[in-house]
């Protein structure tokens, strides 16, 4: 079924330039909805939509399982940031993180050129797709998926929060959510610019700004 735009009245006008190519990294947890969020906000921008870990397939010739598999979860975490890494030098793009892209501090380096719009969903909307789709997830092939599901969400919630912009994932549409990361990039990039007073806040979805974690210790 094809996957419906915002409407463009819903882009607040001239977003598109006041971003400049700005690339919008999306983060949160597997089954955040990343992908599925990302298609309709790069189309509202006029943007490209880039899987990184589709990417990151194609430029190992196997899938995530299998790199997990040959190379180790730290093997796995190198590759990520090389592609990282290479998606950052373009402009104008949507980028769907996967999960534990948040652990690592150079990744973070890479998208602080862009914005980081983190789509935090609840645990049991996790679980629920979890049970809905298991997929091939490599860090939850243990004997017990959901008790590692929450161990991983409860581990990487301080990461997500440096995020620029929280967005609840609570289960709406796609469409819905990505019309209030567009609603919320104004209020983001208004901070950007404004005098620091104090530095590096993270943005929730009604434009309220709270205090996040932002040291190189509470990234490791």
């Amino acid at each position: 079924m094809a996957i419906e735009s915002p409407s463009p009245a819903s882009v607040t006008p001239g977003l598109p330039g006041s971003l400049e190519g700005l690339n919008i990294y999306l983060v949160g947890m597997m089954g955040a909805g990343k992908s599925s969020v990302g298609r309709p906000l790069a189309q509202a921008l006029g943007y490209r939509f880039i899987d990184a870990d589709s990417v990151l397939e194609q430029h190992a010739g196997c899938s995530i399982p299998e790199l997990f598999e040959q190379r180790g979860e730290a093997g796995f975490r190198e590759l990520e940031s090389a592609v990282l890494n290479r998606i950052a030098c373009w402009h104008s793009l949507v980028v769907a993180t996967g999960g534990g892209v948040v652990s690592r501090p150079c990744n973070w380096g890479q998208m602080r050129q862009g914005l980081v719009v983190w789509l935090d969903a609840d645990e049991l909307l996790l679980l629920e797709r979890l049970r809905a789709d298991p997929g091939q997830r490599p860090l939850l092939a243990t004997a017990d998926p959901e008790a590692r599901l929450r161990q991983l969400l409860s581990e990487r919630r301080p990461l997500y929060s440096q995020a620029d912009l929280r967005v609840p994932q609570d289960g709406r549409p796609a469409t819905a959510v990505a019309e209030q990361v567009l609603e919320s990039i104004p209020k983001v990039l208004r901070q950007r610019v404004a005098p620091p007073q104090a530095p590096d806040q993270l943005i929730d979805e009604n434009g309220t700004s709270s205090a996040s974690l932002n040291t190189a210790a509470e990234l490791r």
